[in-house]
């Protein structure tokens, strides 16, 4: 059995109501490590669109007393069994982030280094949320949110993968959704979550 090696995230995966979650099944998959509390919603998203995929799942959950935020470069497979595991399943990921800056409450930034997957999503996220700006040029993605870095858990399977970045008014959040009495998801998340479910339903790994 893989050694776990002790550092930051594996620090971090032993505080208290921290909740590591990890599903697989198909080659495809679904990220979301700034769950819980942290960025909120994101798990929510990703799990609905790898239930809905049968897509495999990484997950990490945060409680209110853990909204610390960390970089994704410290995410890192020798410090999680689960997420060794994860890593080696799936071919391709999508991960799931949530940001918030002036000039960009209703902009999709889709980082990563599978630009080819990155461009389909762009395209089908067009169609799917009308209303919002779906951005994968990474020259006008700001840096550091472009998730190019080689050691982002984003680009360590087979196939590397995107990332997602959505800005709070797409994950149900702000004055936008004080008063909505719905059941689910808002709806651009839900159609968010049926669009990456039927991208991922529908990708192939190469050679395939």
């Amino acid at each position: 059995m893989r050694r776990r090696v002790d550092g930051p995230f594996a620090r971090r995966l032993a505080r208290p109501g921290v909740e590591e979650v990890c599903e697989l099944a198909g080659p495809f998959g679904f990220m979301a490590y700034h769950g819980g509390a942290l960025e909120q919603q994101t798990d929510v998203i990703a799990a609905a669109a790898a239930k809905a995929a049968g897509a495999s799942l990484y997950a990490v959950l945060h409680p209110e007393t853990d909204s610390e935020h960390f970089p994704s470069t410290l995410v890192r497979p020798d410090e999680s069994l689960a997420l060794a595991e994860f890593i080696e399943h799936v071919d391709v990921v999508v991960t799931i982030h949530g940001f918030g800056r002036w000039g960009l409450f209703t902009s999709l930034l889709l980082g990563g280094r599978n630009r080819a997957l990155a461009e389909r999503l762009g395209v089908e996220l067009l169609v799917a949320l009308p209303d919002y700006d779906t951005i994968t040029d990474l020259e006008v993605i700001p840096a550091e949110l472009r998730g190019q870095h080689a050691g982002n858990p984003v680009n360590l399977p087979r196939s590397a993968g995107v990332q997602i970045e959505l800005p709070p008014r797409v994950r149900g959040l702000g004055p936008k959704w004080a008063e909505w009495t719905g059941d689910g998801l808002v709806p651009p998340a839900q159609a968010l979550v049926d669009c990456l479910a039927r991208v991922a339903s529908s990708w192939r790994p190469a050679g395939r």
